[in-house]
């Protein structure tokens, strides 16, 4: 049986899900088609959906992204059974107010230098397309699934826990 899936616009309903979600696997293309995935630390998203990441200028993702701006990133929070993933486009920035003002102490390990690094650079994301799947956590719920699945020999159907964001261009 196919997933329901519903469809919305409103990038918002992403952007809600991974702002407190700091790390996503971001994946490029290198050497024209292989994947290379990554973990990277996001930022705070901002409101029209835009995601920053910090990198080094020199780094092979920001290569990759100069060859290919198609980026894709994942998210999770097991706890909650929410899991993202966003598709889009990725531009290198080295604008130093951009960075200063997107600067946080915990970004000095890879940066010790701080936002004066000479190699400090960001990434930043457009979101194309993403789709969430929250579902109910709660192990009562997983219980009963399981005991549903077990003497009808069904799956249960609680409804849409997947949806879509389609970002009109």
């Amino acid at each position: 049986m196919a997933d329901k899936v519903a469809v919305s616009h409103d990038v918002s309903k992403l952007v809600d899900r991974i702002k407190d979600i700091k790390i996503a696997m971001m994946t490029t293309i290198e050497n024209g088609n292989e994947l290379h995935s990554r973990p990277m630390y996001t930022t705070k998203p901002e409101d029209d959906g835009t995601l920053w990441f910090f990198t080094e200028e020199d780094s092979s993702k920001v290569q990759e992204v100069r060859e290919d701006r198609h980026i894709n990133l994942g998210y999770a929070d097991p706890g909650q059974d929410l899991y993202v993933a966003i598709s889009g486009t990725a531009k290198v920035v080295t604008d130093r107010a951009k960075i200063k003002e997107l600067w946080s102490e915990p970004l000095r390990g890879w940066f010790p230098k701080g936002s004066d690094s000479p190699n400090i650079a960001l990434l930043k994301v457009t979101i194309d397309r993403g789709e969430f799947w929250d579902t109910p956590s709660s192990t009562l719920l997983r219980a009963y699934a399981y005991a549903k699945a077990v003497v009808t020999g069904e799956r249960d159907q609680p409804g849409p826990d997947r949806q879509s964001v389609v970002i009109p261009k």
